[in-house]
C-alpha cells in the first residue's frame, strides 16, 4: 500500500513540473543556449575559414575577397599553379602563373627548415600575438630598423 502511495506521488509531481511555468522557462532557456552555441561554432568556423583538409594534393596558394560573394584564389596543383574566380554560382580559371608564388609551410623554422610540433607552433604564434598586443611599437620599431639599415 505504501509503494502504490510513493508511486502515485511521483507521477503527480513529474506531471505538475512539465506545467510549472519555472520549469517550462528553464527548459525553454536551455534550449535557446544550445541552438546558440550551434551559431556562435558556425560563425567561427565561417570566420576562421575551418575547412576539411585535403590530401595534400590541391593547396591554396593565397586567397582574397573581391566582393560579397566573389573570391580570386591562386591554387597549387602539384608544380603548377592556377588563378581562378570562385563566385556563388561559379568557379571560373583565369590563368596558368608562370612564376608560382611562395607558399608558407606551417610548422616550419625557416632558417633551418626542422619541423615543429604542434605545441610549438602554437607557442610561436601566442608569442608573437602577445608582443604585439602588449607592446605595438614592436612593429614600428622593426620596421624603422629595417629601414636604417637599407
Amino acid at each position: 500500500m505504501l509503494p502504490l502511495a510513493f508511486s502515485q506521488l511521483a507521477v503527480a509531481q513529474s506531471t505538475q513540473s512539465i506545467t510549472n511555468p519555472t520549469s517550462v522557462l528553464s527548459i525553454f532557456l536551455s534550449l535557446l543556449v544550445v541552438v546558440a552555441v550551434i551559431f556562435a561554432l558556425a560563425y567561427i568556423m565561417r570566420r576562421f575559414n575551418v575547412t576539411a583538409m585535403g590530401s595534400g594534393q590541391m593547396k591554396v596558394a593565397a586567397s582574397m575577397v573581391v566582393g560579397t560573394k566573389e573570391k580570386i584564389m591562386v591554387i597549387q596543383v602539384g608544380d603548377e599553379q592556377h588563378l581562378i574566380g570562385i563566385t556563388s554560382h561559379n568557379i571560373s580559371h583565369l590563368s596558368k602563373l608562370d612564376k608560382n608564388l611562395d607558399i608558407p609551410v606551417k610548422g616550419m623554422v625557416r632558417a633551418t627548415g626542422d619541423k615543429l610540433s604542434s605545441a610549438d607552433v602554437f607557442k610561436q604564434k601566442l608569442v608573437e600575438a602577445m608582443a604585439g598586443k602588449l607592446n605595438p611599437n614592436i612593429e614600428k620599431k622593426n620596421t624603422k630598423e629595417g629601414a636604417k639599415d637599407a
